[in-house]
């Protein structure tokens, strides 16, 4: 695991070795091990280093055995031995056990085809001398981030946006079609970044710089079946499958030269990956979780039924976190607006895995692969009784807000909200943050982006035609939502804290069945996850089998009526967003108040901006007249 930047100029002009060394250097907590630089006239390139396979060897950036091909990574390579092996029939010759050393020798044999043989998460930067290349490539599944900015004749990439924004001349001018995203989604959707001179590269693409000139390109793309293809076999033999497919997944990425645990929340996923790491290691399993004091979002005592079957060596915190003092330390570590308020403990169940391993397991993606989220039998119950649910909002409306976890009246307005529409919009609706009428008021006519933010949607939706509804729509969560909130989520808060996070479920082997499954085998009627509880019923306790789905979340609902109230009055106090130049006062005023008198739960809309104003202070400049 590692950090990776670097800067390329289009017109053969010579690099700054001091502005890719300055890029490198506010990467070091992704890599606090070791730092290479390499440049090539026209090209730099520089790595930092977290040392998980071949401690001694592993030096990065790496090179081919004449020098002509140079590679930096960030991520891990699962089949690389087997790789390394046909290479070196082929007459290659290795320097070290590196998985980064195998991508050199594969670019050699394949070209830019290369990626197409790796089972792994990556963000790769690859010099090819000879040809005067440089090749950029994200996995296909997003799990590793990569950011680029083309301007003034010069390339330059990194894992993170504050490398970029470490270049002389970087414009901090807010994008408002990012903006108005991030009010939609309480993240940013690829390829748009918060500032208008940075993109990010999609998953299964490549960014390939030649002949003075930059093209982008999809090499891969998971997608479900079309449903006549869907699989047609018994669920006792599909569970069978599965289970061994993900025996397989979580076998090899266990493969490492430092102890590796699991983030175990106590789901049914997380809990899935402890039993099968234990089963799989030859060393007792270190596990990892954190709790809270309001009982209705602790899962400790799951997470411990499994620890004690497995006999991990368990680690666990019970808190009351102090948010005040953590949203800031997130808000610095994030690059970009970001206001899914897992991350909070995501942050904290990382720093607590640091102090005891380099590299831990968790559970992403198992919900939008196998139907895990409630949304989904929202999908499939709205059709029969979207009607009834639209003539009964007027009294559903009328509902007290609780402060518990997802409660009764909070699912039931956004259901009531959404049944009625067409099936993407309405999926949308079940998530929303805020609507197009909310944005109107926050941001007003002329700070309103260009786009409307579920045309991102849309694009993704469209090109699975053909395939089940359902399937569908899990696959625009896969796409969007698991990629720039659930995966940033988890790579920043692991990397501040110096921790490689991999995630099994995102792997080729397991996502090949998930995303050939029925509508059925995912979900019917209020079940969910049927197929892949199937599988583990031999290796998950029965309690956590049968328990609600509970989510890494925090009760924010609570806090914000409660004793966060104060910071958020005055994070979001008028003088302040009125500093910013981009919202509405007296609009984000009114939000809070709402909330306060629980009229609605408004908690994750106030999250949002309390976020984007801690971001704001500590990342952008304050902005001149937003342009209509």
């Amino acid at each position: 695991m590692c950090g990776i930047c670097g800067v390329a100029s289009l017109a053969g002009e010579a690099v700054d070795p001091t502005v890719v060394a300055a890029m490198s250097a506010t990467l070091v907590h992704r890599g606090p091990d070791d730092d290479g630089l390499h440049v090539d006239g026209q090209v730099g390139l520089a790595a930092r280093r977290l040392s998980i396979i071949d401690l001694e060897g592993g030096h990065q950036p790496i090179a081919s055995e004449d020098g002509l091909v140079w590679v930096v990574q960030n991520g891990e390579i699962y089949n690389h031995e087997e790789l390394r092996g046909e290479l070196e029939r082929r007459g290659h010759r290795f320097r070290t056990r590196c998985d980064t050393e195998v991508l050199a020798h594969l670019y050699e044999e394949r070209g830019q085809r290369f990626v197409e043989d790796l089972r792994g998460m990556f963000a790769i930067a690859l010099w090819d001398a000879r040809r005067r290349r440089l090749v950029l490539a994200r996995d296909r599944f997003g799990i590793k981030p990569l950011y680029y900015r083309l301007e003034g004749g010069k390339l330059s990439f990194a894992s993170e946006l504050k490398a970029l924004l470490a270049q002389p001349g970087f414009s901090r001018e807010i994008d408002l079609d990012a903006l108005e995203a991030f009010l939609a989604f309480n993240s940013i959707p690829a390829p748009y970044t918060i500032f208008k001179e940075a993109r990010k590269l999609p998953p299964g693409h490549l960014l390939v710089l030649e002949g003075g000139g930059a093209r982008i390109e999809r090499y891969a793309r998971p997608q479900p079946v079309p449903a006549s293809e869907v699989r047609r076999e018994g669920i006792e033999e599909l569970a069978e499958e599965l289970r061994e497919r993900l025996r397989d997944s979580v076998r090899a990425h266990l493969v490492s030269d430092v102890p590796v645990g699991v983030m175990l929340s106590g789901g049914v996923d997380s809990s899935t990956l402890a039993a099968l790491a234990a089963q799989e290691s030859g060393e007792r399993v270190n596990t990892f979780s954190i709790g809270f004091e309001e009982r209705s979002f602790d899962e400790l005592e799951l997470a411990r039924i499994v620890a004690r079957r497995y006999d991990t060596n368990h680690h666990e915190l019970v808190l009351r976190p102090d948010a005040a003092e953590l949203l800031p330390e997130l808000a610095e570590l994030f690059d970009e607006p970001f206001a899914d308020s897992s991350a909070l403990p995501t942050f904290l169940v990382s720093r607590l895995a640091s102090e005891h391993v380099k590299v831990a397991l968790s559970g992403e993606g198992g919900d939008e692969l196998f139907g895990g989220y409630y949304t989904y039998v929202a999908d499939l119950l709205a059709p029969r009784v979207g009607r009834v649910a639209a003539a009964l909002r007027p009294l559903v409306e009328l509902l007290p807000s609780s402060s518990a976890k997802v409660s009764f009246d909070y699912k039931a307005k956004r259901f009531a909200r959404g049944a009625h529409l067409p099936p993407l919009e309405r999926h949308h609706a079940w998530k929303e943050i805020f609507s197009p009428d909310a944005r109107d008021e926050l941001l007003g006519r002329s700070g309103r982006g260009r786009i409307d933010p579920l045309d991102i949607y849309r694009a993704r939706y469209e090109e699975t035609a053909g395939a089940e509804q359902l399937a569908r729509l899990q696959d625009v969560d896969m796409g969007i939502y698991l990629v720039d909130d659930l995966l940033v989520k988890t790579d920043r808060a692991s990397m501040a804290n110096s921790l490689e996070a991999r995630v099994p479920f995102m792997d080729t082997v397991v996502a090949e069945l998930a995303l050939a499954l029925p509508t059925a085998l995912k979900v019917r009627g209020f079940q969910k996850k049927r197929l892949l509880r199937k599988a583990v019923e031999p290796l998950v306790p029965r309690e956590i089998l049968e328990a609600k789905k509970q989510g890494f979340s925090i009760p924010a609902a609570a806090w914000l009526r409660g004793e966060l109230l104060p910071f958020a009055r005055e994070v979001l106090a008028p003088e302040n967003v009125r500093a910013q130049g981009l919202f509405d006062p007296a609009a984000v005023t009114a939000l809070i108040e709402r909330h306060v008198s629980r009229r609605e739960d408004l908690s994750r809309q106030i999250w949002g901006l309390i976020s984007f104003a801690l971001w704001h202070e500590r990342h952008a400049r304050a902005p001149g007249p937003v342009a209509a």
